[in-house]
């Protein structure tokens, strides 16, 4: 399996994850995302021609006490039906936090992943190491229906040496 990021000219019509937003979006709007208003970029989990996944990530930020500070923020992923339970999402989550390792050290400056973690996926998460964190209190976390979830590079690196 190959992980990197989507192509133009890759056909996603065909993806199905069994979650229908996900899927839209892969389909209808990663491309323009990427390509035309550069909001994101989608990397993909690609095995013999066939998408067996994506990730898409975007530049954020974590409001700290004192200051604001950088983050890759995992905006959407998933894995397709027929790819599930074979470590593709584990693969897309590794290759996202070697991401960050490598903008926190060689490129702009990052201190970790930021996901907003549906309900269904936040045991997935907190697997790997990520955090809850409390949503910023206002008129949004009455109404916010994932939980925000955190990884720090330093343990991204602790992981990576225990291996």
């Amino acid at each position: 399996m190959e992980i990197r990021v989507l192509r133009p000219s890759e056909d996603r019509s065909g993806f199905s994850s069994g979650n229908i937003e996900l899927d839209r979006f892969f389909q209808r709007f990663a491309g323009q995302n990427q390509f035309r208003v550069q909001l994101g970029v989608t990397h993909v989990a690609i095995e013999r021609g066939q998408i067996l996944g994506f990730a898409t990530v975007s530049a954020a930020q974590v409001k700290l006490p004192a200051y604001p500070v950088p983050v890759i923020r995992l905006s959407r992923m998933a894995v397709a039906s027929r790819a599930q339970g074979r470590g593709v999402g584990a693969a897309l989550l590794r290759h996202v936090n070697l991401l960050a390792v490598e903008l926190s050290t060689e490129k702009i400056g990052c201190v970790g992943v930021l996901v907003d973690a549906k309900s269904d996926a936040r045991d997935f998460y907190a697997r790997y190491g990520f955090i809850e964190l409390e949503p910023e209190a206002g008129e949004l976390a009455a109404h916010f229906q994932a939980t925000p979830m955190f990884l720090g590079v330093q343990r991204i690196r602790a992981a990576r040496t225990s291996h």
